[in-house]
């Protein structure tokens, strides 16, 4: 009976070891924020985590440094990614992401423990738009990351959980840049037909001054997508706060001949239903 209670007494003693666990000790240890060698973009890049980065000690490295450091669990590393799906033949997405460094590392950055990937631009030819929008990326990936570090349904939930904030935005007006819509507005119903008071459309530049502005109680519009958009491909839609920096709706989708790159209609119909 002790030959075969024992194994099972066994399996019952042991731990699993869940992505909360792995990540608890992040605000202890330093992030290396990588550098692109790109001398505008690091200028950027440095002055915003210089101004934002607070929720864990952190150090610039090159691109070389990251790859002499990966394979030490003593750091997390933020660094910009190009992101290519199966079906790709280049990629196609270019994605800011936070990793841990050890385990997997020999690997490539695949095989490292991923705690976020937040799509950015087009890896192809970027449109400068996402300038605008690094001060927000950051907030998002600092507010993901605690999260996370505090339930795994968060960690393992990923961006998308944040697509329930829109039912908190009642108060909020939504700019929506007439470049981040897959639809034109002569296909919507008369239930989607609500751009006016809550729901604006506007040139991409003025939804990008709001951003930049801080404008209050309003979210904006940002889209992900590739350059040469091709079924099969993916697209991310975002709602961002403004003020806050807060996440409020977060999707992507398969492009296909039916639906283009932007927000559908049943995004639309989503974000109007809760105004």
């Amino acid at each position: 009976m002790a030959a075969v209670l024992l194994p099972v007494l066994t399996w019952g003693q042991a731990q699993i070891t869940t992505k909360k666990v792995k990540i608890g000790d992040f605000t202890q240890k330093t992030t290396k924020i990588v550098l692109s060698g790109n001398e505008f973009i690091d200028t950027v890049f440095k002055d915003e985590i210089t101004a934002r980065w607070r929720i864990s000690p952190y150090e610039f490295c090159t691109l070389e440094e990251f790859n002499s450091l990966k394979h030490s669990e003593e750091y997390y590393f933020l660094i910009i990614t190009n992101g290519q799906f199966k079906k790709d033949q280049s990629p196609t997405i270019q994605f800011m992401t936070l990793i841990k460094g050890g385990h997997g590392a020999d690997k490539g950055i695949n095989g490292m423990l991923e705690i976020v990937s937040l799509p950015v631009a087009s890896a192809q030819f970027p449109s400068g738009r996402e300038i605008t929008y690094i001060p927000a990326f950051l907030d998002i990936i600092q507010e993901y990351t605690l999260d996370s570090m505090e339930k795994d349904a968060n960690a393992y939930g990923g961006l998308t959980n944040y697509t329930a904030n829109i039912v908190r935005s009642e108060d909020h007006k939504v700019a929506f840049s007439k470049d981040d819509l897959a639809v034109s507005l002569e296909s919507l119903d008369e239930d989607t037909e609500s751009f006016g008071k809550d729901m604006m459309l506007m040139e991409e530049d003025e939804v990008d001054a709001l951003m930049m502005n801080g404008a209050e109680n309003t979210l904006v519009s940002y889209v992900v997508a590739p350059f040469e958009p091709q079924n099969g491909m993916y697209c991310y839609k975002m709602l961002i706060d403004t003020q806050s920096h807060k996440l409020y709706y977060y999707k992507r989708h398969k492009i296909t001949d039916k639906d283009g790159p932007g927000f559908l209609k049943e995004d639309l119909k989503r974000i109007y239903y809760v105004r």
